[in-house]
């Protein structure tokens, strides 16, 4: 569950007091003499009952079957209602407690679409309008509004609301790219300002856990009346903690010779490039020592690293070795693995895991679609155990997820997409027999990519969502190339999309690493390199993410988190095509009615 709705719980509890003071009238003085019955016999009543007084006790069953946990019937129960036959009252409690239940299922829309009736209702009871505002904001978070979801809290916070909001608003502000806070601090208040500067000097420190206190107090200085400097976010104040424990050595295993030593030389250069920025820049950076991991003697590794010092080890890339890894109990010094083990799960205590993982992309493809609301999925995939990975990944997510799995089809790579297409839609020229499917998850190449919306159209399916993987696109801007695939959706890391990520190159991570490695014309090479980068960042950084579970690292490749088997989980900007190149792709809060905050374009 993300930290965001760490709260979520003891909001629970406050949800049943408020709905009592928004809801006037108790039972006994309008409604139908219901006390001590059953959810069910709630709902049988209704039945026989006239329409009001059945959604009365409609929404009573739904009260009690929350309470006893079984909240998918109560969510269904609260929606269905008839909304016209509810008082005033009645539909401020339903509306608390469709928004408690969508927030319990991380269900973003859900919670945003019934926060709605705050521009409905004048004259609120401030108790249920200041919850409801809460759960905008968290809702807003989980949608990925994340400058929509900051102002929105810090703008409750201003309206002294009696929640403790600090770590709510610290979470989506703590995402935001340059540009979104310049844009937060145009607003001239000193609240925001405050958590604008603090949300820069935390970007600003890198892995410095001594430059950051020392932030920290100038921050606190200037700011000694903001409601941060009288209680840090959970997370900077265990940072802050951690003064001393800053990474002096990093031992990187890489192989110098083998099938993968063009790959390590990319991400060592990106290693390197970003170690030198960061002195240039001031900060305090780590001595890097390089091990060859060709022979792939664990043992000698770490005892050679260990006798010199290190405290932390970068590497191996190999995925047998990192599995070799995995089952063991723990491993000598803390390690981040430049790749995943093939094991269910990883074993080893102090072992971290990060690689450019297409699984990753596939579950997030899966979160998104089910966000904005598709039920109903059709899937393209290469007919290889690569293929297969990223499949499963999609599909398990998927059907987690409550979605079903229409159609698939695993095509070969060299094949007709015709003849692919056609068997994804049992179409025989027609979109009839597959009228549930409606999305498409497409994992292919460019060249073979290109070749599928053409098709779709050719079968009456042009108005199918596709969302890919960022296989679909090939790096660069290609404008005539990939003017078929307008309207996909897709993402990959933000220094290969950077004005569909950030709005632009100046705001992306680590941009003067960025301008250095940039100017070479092999995308893939680019990526590779934006991994070092990010490995280099996630090595200082493992202290802090031994002590913290819930630190993000807004990195070259993505948005970088551990997991709690230690695996590094990114998550990746969305795009979509238009006129054949990436463009920002609108999140699903932004069609809903949310009150007078911004949403991010």
């Amino acid at each position: 569950m993300p930290k965001s709705l760490r709260s979520l719980f003891g909001l629970a509890l406050i949800a049943l007091l408020l709905a009592g003071c928004a809801s006037g009238p108790g039972p006994s003085d309008t409604r139908p003499a219901t006390q001590g019955l059953s959810a069910s016999e709630l709902l049988d009543k209704a039945q026989g009952q006239p329409a009001t007084q059945a959604a009365q006790s409609r929404l009573q069953a739904a009260h009690i079957l929350s309470r006893q946990g079984n909240d998918e019937q109560a969510l269904d129960i609260a929606r269905d209602l008839d909304v016209s036959r509810l008082t005033r009252e009645d539909r401020i409690d339903r509306a608390l407690l469709i928004s408690d239940l969508s927030l319990r299922k991380e269900d973003g829309r859900g919670a945003l679409a019934a926060t709605q009736i705050l521009g409905d209702i004048d004259d609120m009871p401030r108790d249920a309008q200041q919850t409801l505002r809460h759960r905008r904001g968290l809702a807003l978070t989980l949608v990925g509004e994340s400058r929509a979801a900051a102002e929105s809290l810090i703008e409750l916070q201003r309206d002294g609301a009696p929640f403790e909001l600090n770590d709510d608003i610290w979470t989506p502000l703590s995402r935001l790219s340059e540009t979104a806070l310049d844009r937060m601090e145009a607003r001239d208040d000193t609240l925001t300002q405050g958590w604008v500067e603090l949300a820069r000097l935390y970007r600003q420190s890198g892995g410095d856990m001594s430059r950051l206190t020392d932030a920290l107090a100038d921050w606190r200085s200037n700011y000694s009346n903001h409601p941060a400097a009288r209680r840090l976010p959970s997370d900077l104040s265990a940072l802050k903690d951690l003064r001393g424990n800053d990474v002096k050595h990093i031992a990187i295993f890489l192989p110098e010779s083998g099938p993968l030593t063009n790959v390590a030389q990319a991400i060592k250069k990106g290693i390197e490039a970003r170690h030198m920025d960061a002195l240039n820049q001031g900060e305090q950076t780590p001595q890097l020592t390089y091990y060859d991991s060709s022979a792939g003697n664990l043992e000698a590794l770490y005892a050679q690293a260990t006798m010199d010092g290190a405290q932390v080890v970068l590497g191996p890339l190999d995925k047998d070795l990192v599995s070799q890894l995995e089952l063991r109990d723990n491993v000598a010094l803390p390690t981040l693995a430049l790749n995943y083990g093939e094991h269910d799960r990883n074993q080893a205590d102090e072992l971290f895991q990060y690689g450019l993982s297409a699984e990753d992309e596939a579950r997030q493809v899966a979160k998104r679609a089910r966000m904005d609301g598709h039920h109903g999925a059709a899937a393209l995939i290469p007919d290889n155990a690569w293929g297969e990975r990223v499949f499963k990944a999609f599909r398990t997510n998927w059907e987690d997820r409550e979605g079903e799995l229409d159609a698939v089809v695993h095509y070969d790579p060299k094949g007709s997409v015709s003849e692919a297409t056609k068997r994804l839609l049992n179409a025989d020229g027609k979109r009839s027999g597959n009228e549930d499917i409606d999305m498409l998850f497409l994992v292919a190449l460019p060249s073979y990519a290109r070749q599928v919306p053409p098709t779709l159209d050719y079968y009456y399916a042009s108005d199918l969502p596709v969302y890919a993987t960022s296989q679909v696109y090939g790096g660069q801007p290609q404008p005539r190339a990939d003017h078929d695939l307008n309207d996909v959706m897709f993402m990959d890391i933000p220094w290969l999309i950077p004005d569909a990520a950030t709005g632009g190159e100046e705001a992306l991570p680590f941009y003067s690493t960025y301008r250095e490695l940039n100017a070479q014309d092999d995308p893939s090479l680019l990526k590779l390199n934006a991994m070092g980068v990010d490995a280099y960042e996630l090595a200082r950084r493992l202290p802090l993410m031994q002590a913290l579970h819930s630190l993000e690292v807004f990195g070259a490749t993505g948005t970088l988190q551990a997991r709690d088997d230690g695996r590094i989980q990114r998550t990746l900007p969305w795009a979509q095509f238009q006129s054949g190149v990436p463009a920002p792709l609108l999140t699903g809060g932004s069609d809903l009615d949310i009150g007078n905050v911004t949403l991010d374009p």
